[in-house]
């Protein structure tokens, strides 16, 4: 395994990080555990999960799982950076007030509520799942700063944050001297570039890692076509590829990119993780495997070596926004 820095920090975190969204909904504990299990003996440190997963219900299940892979010991927790996320509402039945978004007082319950699911005293990396347009940073900053002197939070990060949010956040912080965000989860990938405009600038401006969610763009980047024609592309049906998949254009590209790929006799979902590697700040892209055959193909990713001839003709095939004021004006 390889590793880097989360952004400006001395955090040193792999560069495939574990996404366990699938755990609970997808694929039960014990399939869990040995998949955390293989990805820890692979090298992988850093774990993402957040608070809703489980959904519906069962929100909230996914953290469990991890605290009970955490509680079989074998110094599993201490050889993790944990990285966990608040903002949905995590009130048992109805939603109600308080018990979401940022609000120093949903920020308190929400971490003490994680803890206890995940079986720890501490969280690496706090991530706040969405911007809250109603709460001041001078608010959640103060509520941050007190988990941090509790030694219950180390850093704090953002996801799904635009720009301009990434800056007002930063900026807040520097004026007290706080750290700030450390990084920021966004979708982004081979075929949706569109972070390029604001948002990976802004991180790389302010010293933040990037941690891309669904490199594969929800399978689509994934060999989808070639599954299609063997009729192996059931779970691809709904979500992101299905979605994207309608546009005629976008099958255009997305046959070229296979074409190209099997030309070069490469896998296509592992192209698209090593493409995100070459990306300037990117931390690691988080993968969500179901499989223990779906984490080996990750783990292939990292050393695979991309020619400049090869990134220049994926470029052909996914154009990039190219950098903002340029991409929309003169």
């Amino acid at each position: 395994m390889k590793y880097t820095q989360l952004g400006r920090t001395g955090l040193q975190v792999s560069r495939i990080v574990l996404g366990t969204m699938n755990f609970g909904p997808q694929t039960d504990e014990a399939a869990s555990h040995a998949i955390m299990d293989a990805a820890q003996g692979a090298g992988i440190n850093f774990f993402d999960t957040a608070n809703v997963y489980g959904w519906g219900e069962n929100k909230g299940r996914t953290e469990e799982i991890i605290g009970s892979w955490f509680a079989k010991g074998g110094d599993r927790r201490d050889k993790t950076v944990l990285a966990t996320k608040l903002n949905g509402n995590m009130a048992a039945g109805e939603p109600w007030p308080n018990h979401h978004k940022l609000s120093a007082v949903n920020i308190r319950r929400s971490v003490e509520a994680s803890l206890k699911r995940l079986g720890t005293d501490y969280i690496d990396l706090y991530q706040f799942h969405h911007i809250d347009r109603l709460t001041p940073f001078e608010e959640i900053w103060q509520a941050i700063d007190v988990l941090i002197t509790q030694g219950k939070i180390l850093y704090a990060g953002s996801s799904n944050f635009p720009g301009y949010k990434i800056a007002q956040a930063n900026e807040i912080a520097s004026r007290t001297g706080r750290l700030g965000l450390v990084s920021e989860q966004c979708l982004y990938n081979l075929a949706e570039r569109r972070a390029e405009m604001e948002i990976v600038p802004a991180a790389h401006e302010y010293g933040l890692g990037v941690i891309p969610w669904s490199p594969l763009h929800g399978g689509m980047l994934g060999g989808i076509l070639r599954k299609e024609r063997e009729g192996a592309g059931a779970r691809s049906k709904g979500g992101l590829a299905a979605q994207a998949l309608t546009d005629p254009a976008v099958r255009q590209r997305v046959q070229a990119y296979e074409e190209l790929v099997a030309k070069h006799d490469l896998d296509p979902a592992e192209v698209a993780l090593a493409w995100l590697l070459t990306r300037p700040g990117v931390a690691g892209p988080i993968v969500g495997p179901r499989t223990a055959d779906q984490l080996e193909s990750a783990l292939r990713a990292v050393e695979l070596d991309l020619s400049e001839e090869f990134l220049a003709a994926l470029d052909d095939v996914f154009p990039g926004p190219g950098p903002s004021p340029e991409a929309f004006a003169w």
